[in-house]
């Protein structure tokens, strides 16, 4: 009787104390921190593996944008070369340009250069030397994408689709939302959490 009488008060004391803190589950949606669904990225200056200097204005499309952070070593990354590539072939005539973001301090501008090459990507990919760009946007993952508006606002965050291989995919949730935005309707999920390797920070 005493064992229960003593559970029962610490079970209440728990759900108070719980109570006191305001625990709140919050989501990519509820977020107004870095890389928020509806903030606006400012343009920038990266890079590409050439040396060569470029600003998000010089390469966004006219129709929108999609940032994608890339690795050389990350092999879920790698598992969507070929899916990136075609993602950027097939919106480029649609008027959405992708633009990959290297942001890990382990690989060298060479690196990423010859992977490219390697993997036959032809979307520019620019390097983010001290993770700049990936701090600003909150990005943790590779591969993990973002879709701006004509505005730079952005209306898409999170994977690419829903599955490492290829032939398991289900889901295309960043297609989807750029087909909506090229049509003028609103993302019906604008925000799915992105699943890969973590960007390696310097």
């Amino acid at each position: 009787m005493k064992k229960r009488y003593i559970f029962a008060l610490a079970l209440s004391l728990f759900f108070a104390a719980l109570a006191g803190l305001n625990v709140k589950a919050v989501s990519l949606e509820d977020s107004t921190g870095p890389g928020a669904i509806g903030s606006t990225v400012a343009d920038f200056k990266l890079s590409d593996v050439n040396g060569k200097e470029h600003s998000l204005s010089s390469l966004k499309g006219k129709n929108g944008t999609v940032l994608i952070f890339v690795s050389v070593q990350c092999p879920v990354s790698n598992a969507y070369n070929e899916r990136m590539e075609k993602l950027a072939q097939d919106y480029k005539a649609r008027g959405i340009n992708v633009i990959g973001i290297n942001s890990n301090s382990t690989e060298e501008a060479s690196e990423v250069k010859a992977h490219a090459s390697t993997n036959n990507l032809t979307f520019p990919i620019l390097k983010d030397k001290g993770n700049k760009i990936a701090d600003a946007l909150d990005a943790q993952r590779t591969p993990e994408a973002y879709l701006l508006d004509t505005g730079n606002r952005i209306i898409y965050r999170g994977r690419i689709d829903n599955a490492r291989n290829a032939s398991s995919v289900t889901g295309n949730e960043l297609r989807d939302a750029m087909d909506a935005l090229i049509a003028g309707k609103p993302v019906a999920k604008s925000s799915v959490p992105a699943f890969g390797c973590s960007i390696k920070r310097g």
